[in-house]
């Protein structure tokens, strides 16, 4: 049986409707996954005057949301195959969010542990899920633009958290509420509401989407399959036939050590760069909101530049992941021997390496791996890289708890950067067809669906 295919413009504007109502709604999802995470941040020093949790135990609370986020993330992103996207996202937004606003009521370190464990256990999937989301919804020439932006949304929620986290900060006292309960309440609250909102917007597969027309559910899955083939005959992971044999290639555990470097300077910068910020005397939280949002407004515009390069050139995409990681390394270790007002300048420029990273990195896992493996394997990456997340606030409370500051940490993170740029280079070496692969994407990429070549597909 032939389906002739509809004219590129199908295609065209196919994406373009994803990129409308598909996108933006990922990208405020994890705005409010980010801004939940990580606004411990903002109420470090209220936590350990209320609560008596000093910077080694905040440390370890921010760290074990990752030790639950590994353990649940794979499970997770199986039962998301299991039952959709809409559904399997929403409840994972709805039961984060409860669980964020009830971080409001902690009340001693044990607590907190707790509360930041679930909140791991809740969220794990999500990132994963949208990753493996977009790779079955647009095809690789777009994905790299989609990935950034989605990915931008997390800088997005960096560099809104500190405008948005200061004044609930300043409603301390206001119906007899600390001001960091107030924030956690409200934002934990915010995401249930856009949990709610996304289960009426999103669709679990192309088919269902009955806001695009025929031929463009047709062209779109058409071309989407067509390069899945063109994946299992050139990815290298194994004979196809043994999904979990060809989970422990060589090539995906070199993709999890990457990404954990790329999630250590992420994850530190996170959770401890308004603790960097407030050594700039005479900041207060509004001010320490607003210059911790700095370097993430650097790292969007810088995010969605190198991937916009990535996705007209997919080739050059290896060139550009190494110049970001050692941006991310120069950076850091020039912000740990500056005065503070140059550190802040120097981990904007940080900022824009370790955050373009991580959409290039992205990149790689959709293009190389066998279909049959992509979301166990995304799942696994994000999982064992989002270890990064526990390893380097703990550690950097460790050292601060140690020396009164986090210089050693910043050293730290500008090394496993460098050593993530050169393993980089090793990922064309660790499968038997990777250069032949690139090619092979690149040419679809090139291949007009219109083409009178390529007119008909035979199912």
């Amino acid at each position: 049986m032939s389906t002739t295919l509809a004219f590129p413009s199908s295609l065209d504007s196919a994406v373009s409707k994803i990129f409308r109502r598909v996108v933006p709604l990922l990208i405020v999802m994890l705005i409010c996954n980010q801004l939940n995470r990580s606004n411990i941040g903002y109420a470090q020093k209220y936590l350990e005057a209320d609560v008596g949790i000093g910077a080694a135990a905040y440390g370890f609370g921010a760290g074990v949301f990752f030790i639950a986020y590994a353990i649940f993330e794979l499970p997770s992103n199986m039962m998301m195959e299991k039952f959709g996207a809409r559904i399997w996202l929403t409840r994972i937004m709805v039961s984060w969010g409860l669980i964020s606003a009830a971080t409001a009521f902690v009340q001693n370190a044990e607590m907190f542990y707790v509360l930041r464990f679930l909140l791991g256990a809740a969220e794990a999937g999500f990132f994963p899920a949208v990753i493996f989301y977009l790779a079955k919804w647009l095809p690789n020439s777009h994905r790299g633009r989609a990935t950034a932006l989605f990915v931008a949304g997390s800088s997005v929620a960096a560099a809104i958290s500190g405008p948005i986290s200061g004044p609930l900060l300043s409603l301390n006292g206001v119906l007899g509420v600390h001001g960091w309960q107030w924030m956690f309440g409200l934002e934990g609250a915010l995401s249930v509401l856009v949990g709610v909102i996304a289960y009426f917007m999103l669709d679990s597969h192309i088919g269902d989407a009955r806001w695009l027309t025929h031929d463009e559910r047709t062209v779109l899955t058409a071309t989407i399959d067509r390069e899945e083939e063109e994946k299992v005959a050139t990815s290298g992971m194994g004979d196809g036939r043994s999904r979990w044999k060809m989970l422990i290639d060589p090539k995906l555990i070199l993709f999890c050590w990457i990404y954990f470097a790329i999630q250590l300077s992420i994850y530190a910068n996170t959770f401890w760069l308004p603790s960097i910020v407030r050594r700039i005397q005479g900041t207060n939280d509004i001010t320490v909101g607003l210059l911790s949002s700095l370097p993430w407004i650097c790292a969007v515009v810088a995010m969605y530049l190198s991937s916009r390069l990535g996705d007209h050139n997919p080739a050059r995409r290896r060139s550009l992941l190494i110049i970001a990681l050692l941006t991310a390394a120069v950076g850091t270790y020039l912000a740990a021997i500056a005065s503070p007002w140059l550190a802040l300048a120097f981990l904007c420029i940080a900022a824009m390496g370790f955050k373009s990273a991580s959409p290039l990195f992205w990149a790689f896992p959709q293009s190389m791996l066998h279909p049959m493996v992509l979301a166990p394997a995304v799942a696994i990456i994000n999982s064992l890289g989002n270890l990064g997340g526990f390893v380097a606030p703990y550690g950097f409370g460790l050292i601060k708890e140690a020396t009164g500051q986090v210089t050693w940490g910043l050293y730290g993170l500008a090394i496993a950067s460098a050593l993530a740029a050169i393993l980089v280079l090793f990922v064309r070496k660790s499968g038997r067809s990777d250069d032949t692969s690139e090619k092979a994407v690149a040419n679809a990429e090139n291949t007009e669906v219109g083409d009178p070549t390529q007119e008909r597909l035979t199912r």
